[in-house]
């Protein structure tokens, strides 16, 4: 599936367009502790490769990614999640795949970002 979606640089331009909306969003942006969002869209792009088959990187460098271990300090309500998957359904839009693979990667985000919702407080 990795090279289906089109190999590291799918996932470049994914990872990239999906932090250059959350740059300026102000629900999601606090959440990040780096001023600089390169470190987490390079966390991002890594763990998604790993995920879909390709390069092993994110568990060499991070271990297993205990994703809502990873994402418990942060407060995870249905409008982050919203806003997070707005992100994200523009840049797995612009990176327009096939219907199937497009689909099984949509699909596969928007189970995590459900998955990762941890307070349905404001």
């Amino acid at each position: 599936m990795w090279a289906q979606i089109g190999g590291t640089p799918a996932f470049e331009r994914l990872a990239a367009e999906f932090y250059r909306g959350v740059a300026d969003d102000p629900v999601l942006k606090p959440m990040y502790p780096e001023e600089d969002l390169g470190p987490a869209e390079r966390r991002l792009r890594m763990f998604l490769e790993q995920y879909w088959g390709g390069p092993t990187t994110y568990g060499e460098e991070r271990g297993h990614p205990r994703l809502r271990l990873r994402h418990q300090p942060y407060r995870i309500n249905p409008e982050a999640r919203e806003r997070w998957l707005a992100h994200m359904r523009r840049a797995v839009d612009s990176l327009e795949l096939p219907p199937l693979v497009h689909d099984t990667l949509w699909d596969y985000l928007e189970r995590a970002a459900h998955a990762m919702v941890n307070t349905f407080e404001d």
